[in-house]
């Protein structure tokens, strides 16, 4: 069974993110809405947005703590990020 996984991420200004997955597909993420929700709220933060924009576990994800510790990010599942057309 498929397993996608995203090996690239690149954040853009208008919250928006590139993302390579390792079968050569991109898709273009709309985070924005996620600056509105939850735990995610921290995002609003343009610059940290930017700066701690990631790979980890497999997937786009956000550095909380600067150490690219896996279990220390806010991360998305690459199956939804996937599918995105």
């Amino acid at each position: 069974m498929f397993s996608p996984e995203v090996v690239q991420v690149i954040p853009h200004e208008d919250y928006t993110v590139e993302i390579l997955f390792q079968d050569g597909k991109i898709v273009l993420y709309d985070a924005k809405p996620l600056t509105k929700k939850g735990v995610f709220t921290v995002l609003a933060d343009k610059n940290f947005f930017l700066t701690r924009c990631t790979v980890m576990n497999h997937t786009l994800a956000w550095d909380l703590s600067g150490n690219y510790e896996p279990s220390e990010c806010l991360d998305l599942d690459p199956d939804v990020l996937y599918s995105i057309q």
